[in-house]
């Protein structure tokens, strides 16, 4: 059980750093190619590459109706509504600020678990230092508020919003009903029925007469389905599947950390005294966050026995 506990936490690390770097390049791709278009070919490579590694290499076996009904579900919510509408709003805001709007994730997640799943209802010290960790991301993003007013930026901040919603609800109700089976074969469902999914979205939504097969785009893509899709999204199976729920959704919380810690090493962007004491107070609330849960299970020990 530690040993999963180990990995699971390995995972979550995998996450934070990943799809900490996939708003950039995302941002990147879709300024060159239809954005929904452009997750269908993402998703869909994606779930066939793991899905027959699974099935062929691994020799998993084939997944029953029932599991494959449940994986679509979660893919609808959480790969064509929770990452198609990330990808659609990038064009009309910065990866900067979908990260921040992204990070609302976690508030999500207590949310939902207050109404449907209250084996993980969050106590005080778990809200505080959910909180905390939000005001560090909004100190971080701070310079982007008065861009807030424009007709695009509001389209986009109501796209992500909805997206986040249905990637939280459909974590959470993935984690209480659908993790039976590999959870790698379940990964690479959900990828390749939410990229099906979303196939009618860029019919009606995209110009496809646009579409541009350059380096950049490619690379975008290329790099995105081996890490963005097939490595991230296993390790946040694994890790929703050992770990409570709000832990896993500060990834959230980090994302945009990495984003701009990694703007100043490689583009050279600002990195300031301000900024720094955002960071260390996103890293405060995470950690307060983790401690409340500590606490919790410590207590539920002591009065089970």
């Amino acid at each position: 059980m530690k040993k999963d506990l180990l990995v699971a936490y390995i995972a979550l690390g995998a996450i934070c750093i990943i799809w900490g770097t996939t708003y950039l390049a995302l941002r990147v791709a879709v300024v060159h190619f239809p954005p929904f278009l452009f997750v269908v070919i993402r998703q869909m490579a994606a779930g066939l590459l793991l899905g027959g590694f699974m099935l062929f290499v691994m020799k998993e076996k084939f997944p029953s109706r029932e599991q494959l009904q449940r994986q679509a579900v979660a893919g609808f919510f959480m790969i064509s509504l929770g990452n198609g509408l990330v990808a659609w709003a990038e064009v009309l805001i910065p990866s900067g600020v979908a990260a921040i709007l992204c990070s609302l994730m976690p508030m999500m997640v207590i949310l939902v678990n207050l109404t449907v799943n209250r084996e993980e209802k969050p106590t005080v010290p778990i809200l505080l230092g959910v909180m905390v960790g939000l005001v560090g991301i909004v100190m971080i993003f701070g310079e982007h508020v008065t861009e807030f007013s424009k007709l695009e930026y509001q389209i986009g901040i109501f796209a992500i919003f909805v997206g986040v919603v249905a990637w939280a609800g459909g974590s959470v109700w993935l984690k209480k009903r659908g993790t039976v089976g590999n959870l790698f074969l379940n990964a690479a469902l959900q990828m390749f029925f939410g990229g099906v999914w979303l196939i009618p979205a860029s019919l009606l939504f995209d110009d496809l007469t646009v579409v541009n097969w350059s380096p950049t785009p490619v690379y975008s893509l290329l790099y995105l389905i081996v890490f963005g899709s097939i490595v991230a999204y296993a390790c946040y199976s694994y890790a929703l599947r050992n770990l409570p729920m709000t832990i896993v959704s500060l990834y959230a919380y980090v994302n945009p950390v990495v984003a701009v810690i990694l703007g100043w090493l490689v583009l050279d962007e600002k990195l300031n005294t301000k900024i720094g004491i955002a960071i260390a107070v996103t890293v405060a609330g995470i950690y307060i966050v983790n401690k409340g849960y500590q606490l919790r299970d410590l207590w539920k020990a002591q009065f089970s026995r």
